[in-house]
């Protein structure tokens, strides 16, 4: 039994201030950062995937699109960039999805906590994905050649895009992640979804080669291509900046409430 004095010490201490937003947001990133020690195979995925496309188009299709592999590695590596973003995305929906599976997502709702923070911490491995895949390609660039004009400052500054694309399509793979039962399912569709959009810009070929109806037609992934391109070569405009942007915040803007909705409705 507990004597008066050691309840009168117990009544006395202060009870724990409610962790903050940003608290939970933090803890659930760490949580997605951790899953990279315990699941490696992801980190395989992450690593292989952009230097295969990297190395596979610069060689095979460089001398026939520009010239020579150099020339065309100055125009690809910043749309590979925005490829890699994009289709790393999908994880997140993949990963909500096998939590979701596995019950983990009823123990999360049933604390205390910030309804948005497990999505906040998907979003955080999003993008430690993104600068790690990121910083592979750019780095495998600069051994073969490629020579970002802007210097360090735009490559920051590019890097700095690359999150905001990341983060708006992440919302997109989360919700499919809330409505869809198997990461599997979620994958297909999401590539099914990325595929003509990504093979449809101008990442790897010059648009104008195109058909008119296809150039015509107002591909969101060529937009952010365009201003990547223009930040590491130092020649981007404000417009061009403003319009890689539009589909990035309209996505969160939209589909965040969105993920909350279909979070607490389940």
């Amino acid at each position: 039994m507990i004597d008066t004095t050691s309840l009168q010490r117990l009544q006395s201490v202060a009870r724990p201030k409610t962790p903050s937003a940003l608290s939970n947001a933090l803890v659930f990133g760490w949580r997605a950062v951790l899953k990279f020690k315990h699941v490696p195979e992801q980190l395989f995925d992450l690593v292989m995937t952009p230097i295969m496309f990297t190395l596979l188009f610069t060689f095979v299709f460089g001398g026939a699109l520009a010239g020579s592999p150099g020339e065309y590695l100055q125009f690809f590596l910043p749309g590979i960039l925005v490829q890699t973003v994009v289709f790393n995305a999908v994880y997140s929906g993949m990963g909500l999805s096998t939590d979701l599976g596995k019950g983990l997502f009823d123990r999360f709702r049933s604390l205390p906590i910030w309804s948005l923070s497990p999505f906040a911490g998907l979003m955080v491995g999003d993008i430690l994905r993104h600068l790690i895949a990121a910083s592979i390609i750019l780095t495998i660039g600069l051994i073969l050649g490629y020579r970002p004009e802007a210097g360090i400052l735009g490559v920051l500054a590019a890097f700095a895009m690359l999150i905001a694309i990341g983060f708006g399509m992440g919302w997109v793979f989360i919700v499919l992640g809330l409505l869809i039962r198997t990461p599997t399912t979620v994958m297909t569709l999401g590539f099914t979804f990325l595929f003509p959009l990504v093979f449809a810009s101008n990442i790897m070929v010059d648009p104008g080669t195109m058909p008119d109806w296809l150039r015509a037609f107002v591909n969101p992934v060529s937009l952010m291509t365009t201003a990547l391109r223009g930040l590491m070569a130092g020649g981007a405009t404000l417009g061009q900046v403003v319009l890689a942007l539009i589909a990035p915040v309209a996505l969160t803007a939209i589909l965040a409430p969105t993920t909350l909705w279909l979070y607490l409705r389940r």
